[in-house]
């Protein structure tokens, strides 16, 4: 097979075989504008903790840069669409909200292995080279996908397509073959704002600008420290990453529920509890989270982000939870147990338990100043 437009049309076929529902080509220097709106992303500060985006700003920014020898990148999508309204959980303050996306296995290792499949087809077939890529890797996916033709990139940096809304995983292929090109989609945003304004955290200081050290998603899953106080109690009960923004969007009015049954969420993680997430230790959360995104953040963080949701709860009865974490071997966990005891325990309770505080551990001081002054406001 030699003919560019019949090996385009193959592949995009073959796709559709391996469970990918949206597929397209571009081209390496497709988005020429992604380099500026990367730096001014990068000089205001708004990547927070997450320095590889800094040490791989070049890389990042132009895929030619990433392997020149690359002559066409294809952009695949598979749709992982919520069977229910992503929203409602934020109403049961007992229970954890976990992003629609780390419901079910890590997408990272489905996608990457139909990628593979999927390259190898065309090597097979059309010969020359190939380099794929899942997230992980150094590659801005979202403005590439758009540049492709699978939607655009919403007011909330998000890729919005016209048939699956807000719920695509991207995976890209790049290739030294020369394939045409497809147009790229129009922003469809028009004069909406639904996803600015739902943000609980007013992580979007304008449209179509994201700072990722409001975002609960950043925080809930790569920022590493104590969040921000002023923040903690708008995340509710949000303990990893954060669909608002995504699940608001007019568009959804087309989305369908995913097909790929690894992506679907495990019954045990649609609404868990606060109190037995709370309970986890090291081996239960491994074992709990196997074969998950959330898995990666590690036990820590994990119970920091269940101790906030406590703490937002207004459910005195699980004090206790965060109570039995006051000796956990984690500064952070012990920290935001600190914290969620204060949002709960009246003044006189909070004050007796302050008595119990590590007078060596200057970072759980601090929280108990801080919690005390709440207490006694």
């Amino acid at each position: 097979m030699s003919e560019p437009d019949k090996i385009k049309s193959a592949l995009l076929a073959y796709a559709r075989t391996r469970g990918f529902d949206a597929v397209g080509v571009t081209k390496p220097g497709a988005v020429p504008d992604a380099k500026a709106r990367l730096q001014r992303f990068l000089a205001d500060g708004a990547h927070g903790d997450m320095v590889w985006m800094a040490t791989t700003a070049e890389r990042r920014s132009s895929p030619g840069a990433l392997w020149p020898e690359a002559r066409s990148v294809v952009m695949l999508g598979m749709n992982y669409g919520p069977n229910q309204d992503p929203l409602a959980i934020l109403q049961q303050r007992e229970r954890a909200a976990i992003s629609v996306y780390a419901k079910g296995d890590d997408y990272h290792e489905l996608i990457k292995a139909r990628l593979k499949d999927i390259a190898r087809w065309l090597i097979q077939n059309a010969g020359g080279d190939v380099k794929v890529f899942v997230d992980t890797a150094a590659v801005m996916e979202k403005p590439l996908a758009a540049s492709a033709g699978l939607g655009w990139q919403g007011k909330h940096t998000n890729l919005v397509s016209r048939q699956f809304g807000s719920w695509l995983f991207l995976g890209a292929i790049f290739s030294t073959l020369e394939l045409p090109a497809d147009e790229p989609e129009p922003d469809n945003c028009g004069s909406c704002r639904a996803c600015l304004d739902i943000c609980p955290t007013a992580a979007f200081p304008e449209p179509y600008r994201l700072d990722a050290r409001r975002c609960i998603s950043y925080l809930t899953i790569e920022h590493k420290g104590p969040i921000p106080r002023e923040l903690r109690p708008l995340m509710g009960n949000r303990i990893y990453g954060c669909d608002d923004c995504l699940a608001v969007c007019p568009w959804n009015k087309f989305a369908v529920q995913g097909h790929e049954a690894k992506l679907a969420a495990r019954q045990a993680l649609r609404a868990p509890g606060l109190a037995e997430l709370a309970r986890l230790d090291d081996a239960q959360f491994r074992s709990v989270f196997a074969k998950t995104s959330i898995k990666r953040t590690g036990r820590d963080r994990f119970v920091r982000n269940v101790l906030i949701a406590i703490g937002n709860s207004g459910d005195a009865a699980l004090a206790r939870e965060a109570e039995h974490l006051l000796a956990d071997a984690s500064p952070l966990v012990r920290g935001a147990a600190v914290w969620a005891l204060g949002r709960l325990l009246p003044r006189d309770k909070f004050a007796e338990l302050e008595l119990k505080k590590s007078e060596d551990d200057s970072s759980v001081n601090d929280e108990w100043v801080a919690a005390l002054s709440f207490a006694c406001a």
